[in-house]
């Protein structure tokens, strides 16, 4: 056990003196509100996704083109990118619509007043309702999806903000808190693993949005695609059912295409910075967009550099 020399005492009244170290120092804060002002871009289409291809954002870019693929052509979107390390999400116009300052959030023009709806889960709810899609419309079935809507809601922050932050981001590692978080993290796992081994999918036989909740952050994990070596270091090949129900939404042409709208890290192929049109998936990935003349001079200068 690392026996730390020097133990925290807390105030009796704590103030805000200091960051608090880690990644995200440079914007996490005690307050809410704007620091800026800045309008947010609207395109042409009925819905405006300001987002980032967090676990929470892609949530919102799978389930807008699981919509579109089933026919749902009044599902059109343009989708933003809330670059959140910079803190776009701080500027006025963002706040106008999520006073929370996290992404996604979400307005809808299609009506004769737009609409605003932001937490991922309650966009999901939004768009199932409004489309007919992903949620039973009543009885047993809606009550197990909705259970397991929540259930990622309020179990993932132990996941992302507990194991994630410590295990990927905090400034210094730390024995107890990464095996606290762990500890949940892993019977978190086994609560999804022992539910798929009876279903198919989380909710019972049809894919849901429960799925598109949880996917992106349990599948991101499981498929070692979030907290470099979480996959390892959590042993989740041992969740044989969790592994199966992944790899299965992973290889959804919908979400294969969802999880990479306003991702702006990782393979070029997989960056899709923003998203206008079903072709942007073919055509606008930064692998495809030409430099600009002062980017080329600049990747001359570096292979100059080499």
């Amino acid at each position: 056990m690392t026996d730390d020399t020097t133990e925290y005492v807390p105030p009796k009244v704590w103030t805000w003196e200091q960051p608090s170290g880690g990644q995200f120092a440079n914007i996490n804060r005690p307050i809410a509100g704007a620091t800026h002002d800045a309008e947010l871009p609207v395109g042409k289409h009925p819905f405006q996704l300001y987002s980032l291809a967090t676990p929470n954002g892609q949530k919102a870019g799978i389930m807008f083109e699981e919509l579109l693929a089933r026919g749902h052509t009044d599902a059109e979107y343009d989708a933003w990118p809330i670059r959140i390390g910079e803190g776009d999400q701080f500027g006025s116009g963002f706040v106008a619509i999520n006073p929370n300052s996290k992404i996604p959030a979400l307005v809808d023009r299609s009506g004769p007043e737009p609409v605003r709806v932001f937490e991922s889960g309650a966009i999901l709810v939004y768009l199932a309702e409004k489309f007919g899609e992903f949620l039973p419309k009543s009885g047993p079935e809606r009550a197990e999806t909705l259970s397991w809507l929540f259930w990622q809601m309020g179990s993932a922050p132990f996941l992302g903000g507990g194991f994630g932050h410590f295990f990927a981001y905090a400034p210094t590692k730390q024995e107890y808190p990464i095996n606290r978080y762990s500890m949940e993290a892993k019977r978190q796992f086994d609560v999804l693993n022992r539910r798929l081994a009876e279903n198919e999918y989380i909710a019972g036989a049809d894919y849901s949005i429960a799925d598109i909740a949880i996917w992106p952050w349990y599948g991101g994990v499981a498929l070692g695609r979030s907290y470099a070596g979480a996959d390892e270091f959590l042993a989740t090949h041992e969740y044989e059912h969790v592994m199966r129900w992944a790899k299965a939404i992973d290889a959804r042409p919908a979400v294969k295409r969802g999880r990479i709208v306003n991702k702006m890290t990782g393979d070029e192929s997989e960056q899709l910075h923003e998203r206008h049109d079903a072709s942007d998936f073919d055509l606008r990935t930064e692998d495809k967009v030409p430099l600009t003349p002062e980017l080329e001079d600049a990747a001359a200068v570096s292979d100059d550099a080499i």
